[in-house]
């Protein structure tokens, strides 16, 4: 960082939701105090035991859902490998979801907008012949496009995946209209003495940034009486009607290497690491400085939920950094735009795309003066390629080639996004200028 950048302003995904004190004072707590093996049956073990189940519990308050219901994984990403293969294997046994049409490999139905440990682990699938994936039309603003969803989620489906929010552009998918479309295709599956599909959601972007409630009491088709006349969501509480919910703690303020399930009683799946902990679920010994600052998070998160104004005044700030940073770039002569701009968005997510710019030279230059951000998904921000996820979307490549994701938190303060507003331009400048003509 050169002398002139003055303090860093973190904008990056994966940074910004720096772990609390009081979850740093929990985790440091439990390394002391907590770290024999929760399995063990003498008092020490039934200590770590104990400080794992109370975690639990605050993480299943999160959601609204029983801690019992609850498998704790090393990883949003091996949260969502479970669900995903669990099912399938499942499908494949004989129990749970549809098996395909005929009896041939499952189906699975999806988008080319998810999470990489979605949509790669479906596409490794589908090579390997294991899965048919059916990949959905989405909108310019990468949403699905339920009209015609309709005709892809049917009754000989195993599974869908869908994301709640978008890791990359923030935007809303509209989770109502989906899980109406599987309950249909459940329900007439059922009549014809099938399983149907089960609907699994990707909810690491949205739990503990927006509120989250899984459906309660369970009717035989999956979801719970009383819904949404759309069918599986209710924007104003967060109540999702699905099967089974992927999440992660280092996305609300908790430590990264701590991934959490959740599935409805009822949903069969096959462990992929198979031994005796978390009842049979999961294998491996559990983490539990992790989880238990993982249960702090949670539990400070839903206390931060429930006053609704910091969501808007921060989703304000959002607002305000973008329009300010697109008029000082076409002031320049530099044409840039929201990706995803027109949806319903995260409050924290802004990717913006500079039309003709290299992300990286723009990432390097922002990082010399202090400003850290990254391009597309953090965890593939090494990679020179544009994003799937905005050419998925229909992003021009001009745009998706110099597409720059800043993210909030929710202790990013006016001022810090005032600062890094100023040095962002100033780095737009300096590459417009190097670059030919």
């Amino acid at each position: 960082m050169s002398s002139n950048a003055g303090e860093a302003i973190n904008l990056d995904s994966n940074a910004t939701t720096r772990p609390s004190a009081a979850v740093v004072a929990a985790m440091a707590g439990a390394l002391e105090r907590a770290w024999h093996n929760p399995s063990s049956v003498h008092r020490a073990g039934q200590e770590a035991r104990r400080a794992v189940e109370l975690a639990r519990g605050e993480l299943a308050g999160l959601i609204g859902a029983q801690a019992r219901e609850l498998t704790l994984h090393a990883s949003g990403t091996e949260s969502i490998d479970q669900a995903v293969r669990g099912v399938l294997s499942a499908a494949r046994g004989g129990g749970g979801a549809g098996s395909g049409a005929g009896g041939g490999v499952p189906i699975v139905v999806s988008t080319r907008v998810e999470h990489a440990a979605v949509r790669e682990l479906l596409e490794h699938l589908d090579r390997r012949g294991e899965v048919a994936v059916r990949w959905l039309a989405i909108d310019r603003a990468g949403r699905v496009d339920a009209a015609s969803a309709a005709g892809q989620i049917t009754p000989e489906v195993a599974l869908v995946s869908v994301q709640w929010a978008n890791n990359e552009t923030g935007v809303l998918q509209p989770m109502g209209a989906v899980a109406g479309l599987v309950r249909a295709a459940r329900l007439a599956a059922q009549s014809r003495g099938l399983a149907g599909p089960l609907l699994h959601v990707d909810g690491t972007q949205w739990v503990g940034k927006l509120p989250a409630r899984v459906a309660g009491q369970q009717t035989p088709s999956g979801f719970s009486p009383g819904g949404a006349s759309s069918g599986g969501v209710h924007e104003d509480d967060g109540l999702i009607e699905c099967d089974l919910l992927s999440f992660s703690a280092h996305k609300f303020h908790g430590p990264k290497g701590v991934g959490v399930l959740w599935r409805r009683p009822g949903v069969r799946l096959v462990p992929t690491l198979i031994g005796t902990q978390e009842l049979g679920r999961r294998g491996g010994t559990e983490n539990v400085a992790g989880i238990v600052g993982a249960g702090v998070a949670a539990a400070e998160a839903a206390q931060w939920l429930a006053n609704g104004a910091e969501r808007e005044r921060l989703g304000a700030l959002r607002d305000g950094f973008e329009a300010r940073l697109i008029d000082g770039c076409r002031a320049m002569g530099v044409d840039a735009r929201v990706n995803g701009a027109g949806a319903a968005r995260l409050w924290n997510t802004s990717n913006i795309g500079f039309a003709r710019l290299e992300a990286e030279a723009l990432l390097l230059a922002m990082s010399e003066r202090g400003v850290w951000a990254s391009a597309g998904a953090a965890c593939s921000s090494g990679s020179l390629e544009p994003s799937p996820v905005l050419l998925a979307m229909g992003v021009e490549p001009a745009f998706a080639h110099g597409s720059v994701r800043f993210s909030l938190s929710r202790e990013t303060t006016e001022a810090e996004l005032a600062a890094a507003q100023g040095r962002v331009l100033g780095c737009v400048e300096r590459v417009a200028r190097s670059m030919p003509g």
